[in-house]
């Protein structure tokens, strides 16, 4: 057990008996009774009897003293030697740091942005908004938080401010959070920050000014100024302090990507600014958007559409309720259904709202409220919205009036714009399209180290996962057959799921003579930038989530990139010098690349999404403040699966397992799944945990392509496949992996399992059992053991994962199909899947996946009766 530490004061007592060695030999006890007379020693009755001359007595007998314990001396000499050593030790470390940020100043200061220094703390000054378009490499990702931190709203203050309609003294400010659609940028970003302001990162010490949170790893001190956090963590905060009250800037950085959540992100930041934000005590949340390829008129109108219809009517710096008092059939809607909250009123095709952009009445019970003019309101207020041949070239003018603000004198949003500090690349485009993107990536890579001269590292784009650990293995065993002239190959990945350690090793230099390759998915196309490339390999594809609202099916799809993302993908070989962008299509199939990313929230299932808002007391979510407005048909869908859930009542508030599963990091499916084993009846809580984390990873078994090895790993693999299906034989074989105690990799490499993917799961499962054990309503036992998989334990853990996965379910037909029991729709077992050529009653799947044809992925057989209790089929 660890010692206990009390730290005490000057103006303190110090307790006497952590001191008693130290006592003065001239201690007079009865003179510190008489000066404390609360503080009465407690006597003891034998030493009550002492005397002649210390002798003790009792009962008239003669007791001999023993002799007092000598106390060990205190060497202090030895004592402050060694605190010496600590402090000059930390001392050293913090001048090293303070060197290394000397050091990196004047690079800082050749960056493209550091010329709009001042623009940018006024515009944010005078502003609540900020819209700041800075091309590939203007260094604004990394500048722009260590350029406000010295303003003066940014320090923390002391406010009257009223929440829950409770009046009180609260702290607002003294940090800035900076979000990131991705954990890697996050992580690569804070770590950079810390190196040019020279200080610690995160928890590694008290003092650290930067820290980033993301999924599962918070690493931050009570002293951090500038946090690096992923969109999803901020709006986790959102739940816990709906005023942000610790930040005084949110900076939303690489908006063009448009993730569901940046959407969401982007509502609640307009929302909190509307108003009197009483819940900051008048304190106005800055925010400043920044992307590299962003829609400036969609975004404008987006933070200005509120501010410019309050003008229209008189209404500037009022609460919006005055809005009501105007036009008292303001809130009048037609009837609605029972529990869905959506309006018939509600339109999907934004014809009322410029920009897509819905009229927004959200009322948040203790948390901030936004009201937006309805119809009539906003037909008034057009005209103060500026002119549309202005709002095209809004960028060309920013760039020609060298970055300054634009807009009008009463805009509540400033808008920057930087130029790159962009190396020519070379564009080499494919001479006609390409039927093996893998095949093609493999021969231009070694294409290119045989022919171009070192230095120069090599970043591949593919799509996924599974793509990349097959080119890594190609590119490892080709790499076998060069000769010693040609310089060595390190082979590096980068994929969402690969473990922190292993993504970190991407930004780590080559050793000599050797030419790193790395192999990423998407998640490197922005923030991200890896030092050394030269060269990039496009594949001109990603895998894209793709909701077919109309069938109810969600799958992911590979799919043609945009033309900003091939121009960002393109970017990442001119950040140091110039570069080449080997492109694998054609400059036709270029062209014909939709310009810009269609944002995720009209091609994604919107169930996520509705359960952050409700959990967050938005109402009614159509006339929350979107970006662009998802179709009415997606909301509905949602809105009955989340209900299927026993997320929502039947009025369409959340429920109380609504607001738990909110709370977990993970898909509504998987969070209703965990709540499930969580119930006492079925009391299977450690095996589902184990199975999620396996489910968090792409791929847990190694992708065998020939036919001889792929017999030898069916032969292999047979003491780890379970006859009911795939969910309970990836819990069969991360339990034979954790119980393996002579040398994991060995068994990866004799059960064809990935090694690298079972390190994540570990770290995956590690960080879940965490979270249950700090949550009160998810008790996970530490001392339970692993019990054995018996039938009815078996039959649990599947019945847990129908109550995530209902309507993910399908059912055997007489001519030996399986027809989806929601949508009517065909679909075949996965190759992958153990239970491929099998015929079951009915399967329950994680995934729909489309290739050739419509395939389920992670299947496992239940029975039509446990469906049926679930969906009354």
């Amino acid at each position: 057990m660890p010692e206990q530490i009390h730290q005490y004061f000057e103006d303190m007592p110090t307790p006497t008996k952590n001191l008693k060695n130290s006592i003065p030999s001239d201690f007079n006890a009865d003179r510190w009774e008489a000066l404390n007379p609360s503080k009465k020693r407690k006597r003891n009755p034998i030493a009550a009897n002492t005397s002649n001359g210390g002798r003790l007595t009792l009962g008239g007998n003669q007791i001999i003293k023993p002799p007092k314990a000598q106390a060990p001396a205190v060497n202090f000499q030895v004592r402050n030697q060694i605190t010496q050593r600590g402090t000059r030790s930390t001392e050293a470390v913090l001048g090293n740091l303070k060197q290394k940020a000397k050091a990196l100043s004047q690079l800082r200061k050749d960056l493209p942005i550091w010329a709009h220094a001042s623009e940018i703390r006024e515009g944010l000054h005078q502003k609540d908004f900020m819209l700041l378009v800075g091309e590939t490499g203007s260094g604004k990702s990394t500048q722009v938080p260590q350029i406000l931190l010295s303003e003066h709203w940014c320090r923390p203050k002391s406010v009257t401010a009223t929440i829950s309609g409770i009046t009180q003294t609260v702290k607002v400010g003294g940090c800035i959070a900076v979000t990131e659609p991705r954990r890697v940028a996050a992580i690569t970003l804070a770590r950079r920050v810390a190196e040019e302001m020279g200080t610690p990162l995160g928890s590694s010490s008290p003092a650290s000014k930067v820290g980033y949170s993301v999924r599962f790893d918070n690493s931050t001190s009570p002293s951090t100024q500038i946090k690096f956090v992923t969109e999803g963590m901020l709006l986790q905060e959102l739940l816990r302090d709906p005023w942000l009250l610790q930040y005084s800037a949110v900076i939303v950085d690489e908006v063009h990507e448009r993730g569901v959540s940046v959407d969401l992100l982007m509502g609640f930041l307009r929302n909190m600014n509307a108003g009197e934000k009483e819940g900051r005590g008048g304190i106005a949340l800055r925010v400043a958007v920044m992307s590299a390829t962003a829609d400036l008129e969609n975004l404008r109108n987006f933070f200005e559409e509120e501010h410019e219809s309050k003008e229209s009517n008189g209404l500037s710096g009022t609460n919006g309720n005055a809005n009501e008092a105007l036009d008292p059939e303001a809130d009048e809607t037609e009837e609605e259904s029972e529990w869905s909250g959506l309006s018939s009123s509600y339109k999907s095709d934004g014809e009322d709202t410029p920009g897509g952009v819905s009229s927004s009445h959200v009322t948040l019970d203790s948390k901030p409220q936004h009201e937006i003019p309805q119809k009539g309101h906003r037909q008034a207020s057009r005209g103060k919205l500026a002119l549309p041949n202005e709002l095209d070239s809004i960028a060309l003018r920013a760039k020609a009036n060298g970055g300054r603000p634009l807009g009008h004198n009463t805009s509540r949003t400033a808008t920057c714009y930087i130029d790159g500090r962009q190396y020519p690349v070379k564009t080499i485009y494919s001479p006609e399209p390409v039927r093996d993107f893998i095949d093609a990536s493999l021969r231009t890579i070694f294409q290119i180290h045989h022919k171009e001269p070192m230095p120069g590292d090599i970043l591949v784009f593919l799509t996924g996962q599974e793509t990349v650990e097959s080119l890594e293995s190609l590119v490892n065993e080709y790499a076998l057959g060069l000769g010693s002239e040609v310089p060595k190959l390190l082979v590096l990945p980068l994929f969402a799921a690969l473990p922190q350690a292993a993504q970190q090793r991407v930004f780590q230099p080559a050793p000599p003579k050797t030419r790193k390759i790395i192999l990423a998915t998407n998640i490197a196309e922005t923030s991200v930038t890896v030092s050394g490339v030269r060269f990039v390999v496009d594949c001109g594809k990603s895998k894209i989530k793709q909701f077919r609202s109309r069938i109810g099916l969600d799958s992911l799809l590979v799919k043609p990139i945009s033309k900003s993302a091939a121009t960002q993908r393109k970017g990442r070989a001119g950040r140091e010098a110039p570069g080449q962008c080997y492109r694998l299509y054609t400059e036709q199939d270029y062209l014909a690349l939709q310009s810009s990313n269609t944002p995720e929230i009209l091609r994604c299932d919107l169930s996520q999404a509705i359960l952050t808002m409700k959990a967050r007391g938005v109402d009614d979510i159509t006339r929350f403040p979107f970006l662009d407005r998802p179709p009415r048909e997606a909301l509905e869908k949602a809105l009955l699966q989340l209900f299927r859930l026993q997320a929502l009542k039947e009025s369409g508030e959340i429920s109380d397992i609504g607001l738990q599963m909110a709370k977990l990091p993970l898909s509504v499916s998987l969070a209703r799944v965990l709540l499930a084993a969580a119930d006492p009846q079925m009391n299977c809580l450690p095996e589902v945990i184990d199975i999620i984390s396996c489910l968090s990873v792409e791929n847990v078994f190694l992708n065998i392509t020939s036919e001889e090895k792929k017999e030898e790993a069916e032969a292999a693999r047979r003491e780890l496949y379970r006859r009911e299906g795939d969910h309970l034989t990836l819990l069969s074989t991360l339990r034979a992996y954790a119980a393996e105690r002579a040398d994991r990799k060995v068994w990866t490499e004799r059960h064809f399992v990935s090694h690298r993917a079972m390190q994540s799961v570990m770290e995956v499962r590690k960080q879940l059992r965490a979270q249950c054990q700090h949550s009160n309503s998810l008790s996970l036992s530490p001392d339970r053991q692993v019990s054995t998989l018996t039938t009815e334990r078996a039959n649990s853990i599947l019945k847990c994962f129908l109550k995530g996965f209902a309507t993910n379910t399908a059912r055997l037909f007489p001519d030996g199909s399986y027809r989806t029991i929601v949508g009517n729709q065909t679909v075949a077992i996965h190759p992958s899947s153990g239970l491929f050529g099998k015929k079951v009653e009915a399967i329950m799947y994680n995934e729909f996946v489309f290739t050739n044809r419509s395939y389920a992925r992670g299947v496992s057989a239940v029975q039509m009766d446990w469906i049926g209790q679930l969906l009354g089929v």
